[in-house]
C-alpha cells in the first residue's frame, strides 16, 4: 500500500459555492484544514480475491479511513486482465470518430428524462455555470441480465433500453466483456465495504443480484481555456454506490479536498480509480464521503478517454440508513427512496441541465 506522487495543486477561489445536482452546496474553505488530503492513496486490493477472511478484513480496515475522509483511492492488483480493460477504449475511439449524424442515431434524447443510455453530444452540459459548456462527449449503457456472469445468459423480462450503434464490429461485445469483469470485481469489493462499515460481509449479497450497474465511455478533447472558464466535465458527485474509473495516460481527473484545493489524480499504470458515490454516502449516513471531482484537459494538448463503471444496488432497494450508521443521537439525514427513484431523479436533473445549457 502506498501513495500516489502528489502533483501540483490548484485552488478554486475561496468562499465560492459549488451547487451540486445531489442537492448539496459546497462552500469552499478560506483556510487550509489540518490533516486534509493532498494525494490519492494507492491500495493493493488483491485481498478482495482471497479465501482468507482475515486478509479481506485487513483490506476493509485499510480502506475505512480512506472512504470516510477522502472517498477516493487507486485500486492496484484488481485482477481484471489488461486486454479486457483495454477493450472499451478501442470501442470508444471507433464510436467517437464516427460522423455526428451516425452518433445521433443513438442520441440519449430519444429516451425519457429519467434514462441516460446512448450518446451525449459534445458541449451539451454546463453543470457549474462556467462561461463555456463542458467539453466532453459520452456513450452510456446500463446493466443487462443477459451479460451478467452470475445469471448465465438468462434473458430479462424487462430488458434494458440500451441504444447501440451499428457498423462497429463487436462494439457491444467489447463493452459487455469489460462490464462483466467489473461486475465480478464490484460484487467482491462491496463485501469489503460492508466489513468497513462494521456489517456482516454478506450484508449486501441479496441486494446486488440485479444491480444498477452502468458504464460510460467518455471523450475529452483538449481545452484551450483555463479551468475557471471551462471544464472537461464540471464538479459533481457520482450517483450510485461506487465508481471504478479506467483512465488513459493523459490524466485530467481532479478531486476536491476540504480546503477547496483540487488534487490531481494522474494516471497510474495497472490501476483503477475507485470513488464512493452518493447512494453509499446516503446509506452510510455520511460515514463514507462522496467527494466532488471534475476533469480538466487543458494541459495535455491531446484527447483524453476514460471508462467509468458505476455500481449500485438492486433498483427496488430502499436507501435507508445502515444499522451501524444511525442511532438516536445520529438520526438519518436523507429522505428514504428506492435506488430507482434516486437514479431517475439524478438523471432527469442532468438532462434538464443539458436543456438549460443549450438555451
Amino acid at each position: 500500500m502506498s501513495a500516489a506522487t502528489a502533483a501540483p495543486l490548484s485552488r478554486t477561489p475561496t468562499g465560492s459555492v459549488l451547487r451540486l445536482q445531489n442537492g448539496k452546496e459546497v462552500i469552499l474553505s478560506t483556510t487550509d484544514i489540518k490533516d486534509d488530503f493532498d494525494h490519492i492513496p494507492i491500495i493493493d486490493i488483491s485481498a478482495v480475491h482471497s479465501d482468507v477472511f482475515e486478509e479481506r478484513l485487513a483490506l476493509a480496515l485499510a480502506l475505512r479511513d480512506i472512504c470516510c475522509n477522502i472517498g477516493f483511492f487507486y485500486a492496484l492488483n484488481h485482477g481484471i486482465p489488461s486486454d479486457v480493460a483495454q477493450g472499451p477504449f478501442s470501442a470508444a475511439k471507433e464510436f467517437f470518430e464516427k460522423p455526428m449524424d451516425e452518433k445521433m442515431e443513438v442520441y440519449t434524447g430519444k429516451l425519457p428524462d429519467g434514462e441516460y443510455q446512448g450518446y451525449h453530444p459534445l458541449l451539451q452540459y454546463n453543470l457549474n455555470g462556467r462561461p463555456y459548456n463542458d467539453l466532453y462527449e459520452a456513450f452510456n449503457f446500463t446493466y443487462d441480465l443477459k451479460y451478467d456472469p452470475i445469471h448465465g445468459g438468462k434473458e430479462s423480462e424487462t430488458p434494458a433500453r440500451n441504444l447501440w450503434p451499428e457498423n462497429i464490429p463487436r462494439f457491444k461485445e467489447r463493452c459487455f466483456d469489460y462490464h462483466a469483469a467489473c461486475l465480478t470485481l464490484a460484487r467482491k469489493l462491496i463485501r469489503i465495504f460492508a466489513l468497513a462499515l462494521d456489517l456482516p460481509e454478506d450484508y449486501f449479497d441479496e441486494s446486488i443480484e440485479v444491480p444498477a450497474a452502468a458504464m460510460r465511455m467518455v471523450h475529452y478533447p483538449p481545452q484551450s481555456v483555463d479551468s475557471e472558464s471551462q471544464n472537461g466535465i464540471a464538479a459533481h458527485t457520482d450517483h450510485e454506490c461506487f465508481t471504478m474509473v479506467n483512465q488513459d495516460e493523459v490524466g485530467g481527473l481532479e478531486v476536491l479536498n476540504k480546503s477547496g484545493v483540487w488534487v490531481r489524480a494522474p494516471y497510474v499504470p495497472n490501476t483503477f480509480v475507485v470513488n464512493i458515490a452518493d447512494c453509499l454516502m446516503r446509506l452510510s449516513n455520511d460515514t463514507f464521503v462522496s467527494t466532488v471531482h471534475r476533469v480538466v484537459n487543458n494541459r495535455s494538448g491531446v484527447d483524453r478517454y476514460s471508462v467509468p463503471f458505476f455500481f449500485g444496488l438492486n433498483r427496488n432497494y430502499l436507501l435507508e440508513p445502515l444499522p451501524t450508521c444511525v442511532s438516536e443521537k445520529r438520526p438519518g439525514k436523507y429522505p428514504v427512496v428506492t435506488v430507482d427513484e434516486y437514479l431517475k431523479w439524478r438523471s432527469s436533473l442532468s438532462k434538464k441541465s443539458a436543456k438549460n445549457a443549450a438555451s
